[in-house]
């Protein structure tokens, strides 16, 4: 059994800075697979922030690239990915969730991906 659990979230004022973890425990296609975030805001559909896979080559949505950074860390067989989020806004508020796709992709739409966490809430007061 694969399970993902966010955490990190938090409340922060507008231009200030939050780091996001995600550890997943159990086996997910060795330690290849991609990992990623996604978001939900309040009335809003799920939408991609950022991607990393296994070679490291990472994929950010448009309103957060230059802002947000992902990392990953499979060392220890601890399978972390982390979300570095600078200058934040109100407008980034949601949920922020992570998940895992298949070795080899880079995915922006959440079909693609096959394991999610519960979510961990992000606030930006203005």
């Amino acid at each position: 059994q694969v399970e993902l659990e966010e955490s990190g979230g938090g409340l922060v004022q507008a231009g200030g800075s939050l780091r996001l973890s995600c550890t997943i425990n159990g086996r997910v296609f060795g330690n290849d697979y991609t990992m990623a975030w996604f978001r939900q805001a309040s009335g809003e559909e799920r939408k991609f922030v950022a991607a990393i896979n296994g070679a490291r080559r990472t994929r950010f949505g448009a309103t957060v690239e230059g802002r947000f950074t992902i990392f990953r860390d499979n060392d220890n067989a601890k399978n972390t990915v982390y979300l570095q989020m600078t200058s934040l806004k109100p407008e980034d508020t949601a949920v922020y969730y992570c998940a895992t796709a298949p070795p080899g992709t880079l995915p922006a739409v959440e079909q693609e991906y096959n394991y999610w966490g519960q979510g961990t809430q992000v606030t930006v007061s203005s």
